[in-house]
């Protein structure tokens, strides 16, 4: 890994961005003054809103850390085919007692303008999520000071990161929660992706900028294999949801460990794009029939949402998780990090003590 990254943080420890309200500033702080690399998620929210949990951050930790930017949308989407999704959810609509949302409220998730607040006022560290952005964006970043990260799912992903010229890329294997970071919706690929450390070595052998890897990682040992498999830093979201500081709603959080949600699926049933959540009614119900159309499912469906959330039904609510989701721990982030790298250490001893 390189020097400009691994100088920002003492840990291989990198909070994964969870947009949705998840990632607030308490949260990022925790996680920095552990010694980890906090991450704020600028997706969902104005450039303002964005600029001022930046401005709450700085006020919280003096150390580096991290926002998440998502990349805008092409206009792919079938309106037909949101027509007809929009009419089957109309008696969820009916349950909730709310109105379904506008589908056509906007696909760039305001990018320009969050640009413009990050050039004027640097962090120490951009991602991007669903693709990467042109050579020009990341030299404007990059004159600023700020290190630049984008997602990748496979190894030609991971190539198209570096020519754009970021210094860093993250692999993100198809165990993690939340949406898949793919570059292209192409839902004939549904399904198709690469297992994390499978694609840590593709990615490591296919570029020579640094790697961070993401998918499912809840513990030490898990991060001492990706390091082990070739990345230099390991990114957790699903660990860090349940965490005190999190933005998690109360029944996201007790969800994860919930015998009644036994598994976790890639769905568009919530936002027209693949990502993996615990899977409950709404899932099964209206899963196979979501089409490929993001961000327009994703406002359809804000409002439902919100409501379960409101009326305290988890069988409404995204809840995004990782495969690991059973082995999630409640506790303080800070607490949750030292954990984390006390395991790290204990498993690295144990490789190095069994060597011959």
């Amino acid at each position: 890994m390189s020097s400009a990254l691994t100088d920002l943080f003492p840990l291989p420890i990198v909070q994964a961005p969870m947009a949705g309200g998840i990632s607030v500033p308490q949260l990022a702080a925790a996680v920095c003054e552990a010694g980890g690399l906090g991450f704020l998620a600028a997706g969902y929210k104005t450039a303002d809103g964005m600029y001022q949990e930046i401005k709450q951050l700085k006020s919280l930790t003096g150390r580096p850390f991290g926002v998440n930017v998502f990349m805008p949308h092409p206009d792919l989407a079938d309106p037909a085919a949101v027509d007809v999704y929009a009419h089957q959810l109309a008696g969820e609509a009916t349950w909730y007692e709310t109105e379904l949302g506008d589908s056509e409220s906007g696909r760039d998730d305001g990018f320009e303008a969050k640009l413009v607040v990050l050039r004027d006022n640097p962090v120490p560290v951009v991602s991007f999520h669903f693709g990467v952005p042109d050579r020009e964006v990341i030299d404007t970043l990059h004159r600023v000071g700020t290190f630049v990260l984008a997602a990748a799912t496979t190894p030609d992903e991971a190539r198209a990161v570096e020519r754009a010229g970021a210094d860093g890329v993250i692999a993100q294997g198809v165990e993690a929660g939340g949406h898949q970071g793919t570059h292209r919706d192409t839902p004939e690929t549904d399904g198709n992706g690469i297992g994390l450390l499978s694609l840590v070595a593709q990615v490591r052998e296919a570029v020579t900028i640094p790697v961070v890897a993401a998918g499912g990682i809840m513990r030490g040992g898990q991060i001492a294999a990706v390091l082990a498999a070739g990345a230099g830093a390991a990114q957790l979201g699903t660990a860090f949801v349940p965490t005190h500081e999190s933005g998690a709603h109360a029944l996201h959080k007790q969800a994860l460990t919930n015998p009644l949600f036994v598994r976790t699926e890639l769905t568009r049933a919530f936002t027209g794009r693949p990502a993996r959540g615990l899977v409950n009614r709404f899932v099964r119900e209206h899963g196979p029939y979501a089409p490929a159309a993001y961000p327009e499912v994703h406002h359809l469906t804000a409002p439902l949402r919100k409501a379960a959330a409101k009326a305290g039904d988890a069988q409404g609510m995204a809840l995004w998780a990782g495969q690991g989701h059973r082995m999630a721990r409640e506790m303080p982030a800070g607490r949750l990090v030292e954990v984390l790298a006390a395991e790290l250490a204990a498993a690295r001893a144990a490789l190095t003590g069994g060597a011959r």
